[in-house]
């Protein structure tokens, strides 16, 4: 049986409509959106509200959660090369979008944090995101949440 992770993710707009994508401290040239898995007893949206926080620095009075999506799944690429399971227990993880716009007064996104994530960030157009900056596995849910918030074709 397959195990999926449960994950949230944080599209986070601004005020003139430009998406946040962060790039990984690991990966350059991997750029993707602030997401991490949920905690034991944790909400979906104590979760975002925490890798928010921990990923860019923002609160949850820095941004406004207008809307979110569930059911996106991905294997882990070593899931689909025949092993049995790779990171958590899981074979691969679920994960929840929520679409949050940024407050006017937020203070500039921080990717200095303590157990750091990322390297960069920038704000981009939505239908600037490009598929490239993603490793294989994780193209097809990108491609999904880009239509299903932006209406944009990846």
């Amino acid at each position: 049986m397959v195990r999926y992770r449960p994950n949230v993710a944080a599209l986070i707009v601004n005020s003139v409509g430009n998406l946040l994508i962060c790039e990984r401290w690991t990966i350059p040239g991997a750029w993707q959106f602030p997401q991490g898995g949920v905690d034991a007893g944790e909400s979906l949206i104590e979760a975002l509200h925490r890798e928010v926080s921990e990923e860019v620095g923002l609160g949850p009075n820095h941004y406004e959660v207008v809307s979110h999506r569930e059911g996106y799944r991905y294997l882990y690429p070593e899931h689909v090369r025949g092993k049995k399971i790779r990171k958590h227990g899981s074979h691969g993880q679920e994960q929840t979008y929520f679409l949050c716009h940024l407050k006017h007064d937020a203070p500039p996104v921080n990717v200095n944090q303590k157990q750091r994530e990322f390297r960069a960030y920038r704000w981009i157009l939505p239908e600037e995101f490009d598929l490239d900056w993603l490793p294989a596995f994780k193209r097809d849910v990108y491609r999904e949440v880009m239509r299903d918030f932006f209406q944009v074709e990846l």
